[in-house]
């Protein structure tokens, strides 16, 4: 397929809004992934679980592919998916913020363009430990449910390594990155992305460079209390907002083959 790297990348995600039991409703981003387990391909779509806890309805947008596979752009479809959660595999580690669903299971036809991120882009412990301290990192979803609705197209948000991607940040496999992470950015992809040339440790390196590095889940938030004044009755509330502090904690990617073990129990 003709396509650009870049492109194929922003159509490996997948816009999720859920409807819970209690009426509340959610909006999250999922991306197209694949497992290769003896010679055979497990496309699979990846989601931090509380993404869908507690998900009654689901709804996933899928872009219309032609004839020759390629994607028709604004031709896309809302899919509606009962009883949600069930679909759902959780991360054999309940601490884990992630899970996964067979899109086999969904009995879709063969008319949607559904370009997996494959699990050779997982880095391997020697390419981990090859990372410098800052890194620059892109970062592809639905931050606050914002997408391009014609084309069914993400957000592409840029920043850096906060912490050294090759450690594990207080004792996690996590690290984390310096973007602007907001609610539904939960479950989007990181991606080590260079084009052309990227720093190493020795300087200046020629080439392209392309990892996924791992799965945001969870961002600090700053809370300010703050007075509000109600006149003429000059009574006093106290309100709780929270700005974001631009940090991202990111789920590193060497999680997702955890899942293995129990693919090949199903296959």
């Amino acid at each position: 397929m003709d396509m650009k790297l870049t492109d194929l990348l922003v159509h490996s995600t997948v816009k999720i809004e859920t409807i819970c039991s209690d009426d509340s409703t959610y909006s999250g981003t999922g991306f197209f992934f694949q497992f290769s387990i003896d010679g055979q391909f497990v496309p699979v779509i990846i989601t931090n679980k509380h993404v869908i806890e507690d998900s009654i309805k689901g709804y996933i947008h899928l872009t219309k592919k032609d004839r020759s596979g390629k994607p028709i752009i604004s031709q896309h479809e809302r899919i509606e998916i009962d009883n949600f959660e069930r679909f759902w595999i959780p991360h054999p580690d309940q601490n884990i913020d992630l899970c996964m669903l067979f899109i086999r299971e969904l009995r879709l036809p063969d008319e949607y363009f559904i370009p997996p991120v494959p699990d050779n882009l997982i880095p391997s412990s020697s390419e981990f430990d090859s990372l410098i301290a800052i890194e620059e990192i892109t970062m592809i979803g639905y931050p606050i449910g914002l997408w391009d609705s014609v084309n069914n197209m993400p957000i592409v948000r840029r920043g850096i390594t906060a912490t050294h991607p090759r450690l594990n940040y207080e004792g996690k496999s996590e690290f984390l990155i310096d973007a602007a992470c907001f609610p539904g950015s939960s479950g989007s992809p990181v991606f080590l992305l260079n084009i052309g040339s990227y720093s190493g440790e020795s300087g200046i390196i020629i080439g392209t460079r392309i990892k996924l590095l791992g799965i945001l889940y969870s961002g600090p938030q700053h809370g300010i209390i703050g007075e509000i004044c109600e006149l003429p009755m000059k009574k006093t509330k106290v309100s709780y907002s929270s700005i974001p502090t631009n940090l991202g904690a990111v789920i590193k990617s060497t999680k997702l083959l955890d899942f293995k073990p129990f693919i090949n129990r199903l296959l």
